[in-house]
């Protein structure tokens, strides 16, 4: 089945560019927006609408297969690429990908994506927001074109088994960690808050109070609201690199003390911290938090330390696993590019003995989020993020039900 025309189009996300380092620096939350400078090259304000980028490819059968565009919520920051207006990308997608795609067969995933991978403008890759958004589009139309779903595509081409059990699902709270909270209690998350621990004088706190405090409220939420004892949802939260600030980056023993205080409060919850320290370097982040993790097995806090910053590629991710950087990795789905390498990603963690965390961003969008599912539905990672937006209802329920369609679809053609 050949490809005879590439389409596309501008959209929204479900969230927004944010300027991280603007945020850091002080910038003055305001209802849903934010005053102050940007920070980070490439914004205009320091919060801005998400775009996105729809990328249709039209089969010669008259069938439409289709991916999402998206770059992270923090473009620009931690060593990503920068920020990602469709007004501007579109061109490149049809000047530089259309002309390579049109033509060929939709025979294999893993081949047309590499091909995407290889592609190079004035000597550098496409930005990761374009490999994303086409490969998917790649991985639709090889399963629209042999009459399979997307993740028994991944499966066959990867070596690897479609699960028929749902996996965890992360919920973010966005900054209404409070009454997001109770959203995620009620629909039984396995795994919350995320919590969107980014300042340290308003959200952590000087010496750790504010965030001890919301994860003793948390506990006792969970408690309140669950049904009956058997809900035991693990505590996942991410503090973007805000306990080094307070404690001192290179402090391990103070960082360690603190988690421990954290990992106190939680019980009896399992808990996980992402992102506890930000160096603002690869090398200098790896060495931070494999020293980081190294102390708190020796002590045996039992809190898993999951990387994010830093860590944004394949070859990252891989660097970061090999040196037990972190119990668990957040496998940022947009900034690996296409998504076969999120498959590649995932696989390797599990190979290494390390917790493979498939995520993402709240700036996705419902499409982006539903191919991802049926990645991870072949390749099983620990947990998957519930995308896009940070209000939990909807991201939830795209992934949720995508997840229950394979499960159902699967079931139903087997008994045929």
């Amino acid at each position: 089945m050949k490809i005879i025309d590439v389409i596309c189009s501008g959209g929204r996300t479900g969230f927004y560019f944010d300027d991280q380092r603007a945020i850091k620096s002080g910038a003055v939350a305001d209802g849903n927006a934010y005053f102050g400078d940007p920070k980070t090259p490439g914004f205009t304000a320091v919060r801005q609408a998400g775009e996105s980028i729809s990328v249709m490819l039209l089969l010669e059968d008259g069938q439409i297969a289709h991916g999402d565009c998206a770059a992270v919520q923090y473009s620009g920051a931690g060593g990503r690429d920068p920020l990602f207006l469709a007004s501007e990308f579109i061109p490149v997608i049809l000047g530089h990908i259309k002309p390579i795609l049109v033509g060929r067969e939709a025979a294999s995933f893993r081949q047309l994506s590499e091909l995407v991978e290889s592609i190079q403008v004035d000597g550098k890759r496409l930005h990761t927001a374009i490999r994303y958004g086409v490969t998917q589009a790649i991985l639709d139309a090889v399963a629209k074109s042999s009459h399979r779903l997307m993740c028994e595509v991944v499966a066959d081409e990867y070596g690897c088994t479609v699960t028929d059990r749902p996996i965890d699902i992360f919920t973010q709270s966005g900054d209404d960690r409070y009454k997001n909270a109770d959203k995620m209690i009620i629909k039984g998350a396995q795994v919350l808050p995320h919590a969107l621990i980014n300042n340290v004088k308003t959200k952590l706190g000087e010496h750790g109070e504010l965030l001890e405090e919301y994860v003793c409220w948390l506990r006792d939420r969970i408690i309140a609201l669950r049904s009956d004892e058997s809900y035991s949802p693990i505590l996942h939260i991410d503090v973007y690199g805000t306990i080094g600030t307070a404690f001192g980056d290179d402090n391990y023993g103070a960082m360690a003390d603190y988690i421990a205080r954290l990992e106190a409060a939680a019980k009896p919850f399992h808990l996980r911290i992402e992102g506890p320290m930000d160096v603002e370097d690869r090398e200098k982040q790896m060495l931070a938090l494999k020293a980081l993790t190294l102390e708190l097995d020796n002590r045996g806090i039992d809190v898993e330390l999951v990387a994010d910053e830093w860590c944004n590629t394949l070859e990252d991710i891989k660097y970061f696993a090999d040196n037990r950087a972190g119990h668990m990795i957040q496998i940022k789905t947009p900034d690996l590019g296409g998504i076969n390498n999120t498959v590649e990603a995932v696989l390797y963690c599990k190979e290494r003995g390390i917790g493979a965390y498939q995520g993402g961003t709240c700036n996705e969008t419902d499409r982006s989020a539903q191919v991802c599912i049926h990645c991870a539905m072949a390749t099983q990672p620990v947990q998957i993020l519930a995308k896009p937006g940070m209000g939990v209802d909807e991201g939830y329920m795209i992934v949720y039900n995508e997840m229950r369609r394979i499960i159902a679809l699967r079931q139903a053609l087997r008994a045929q």
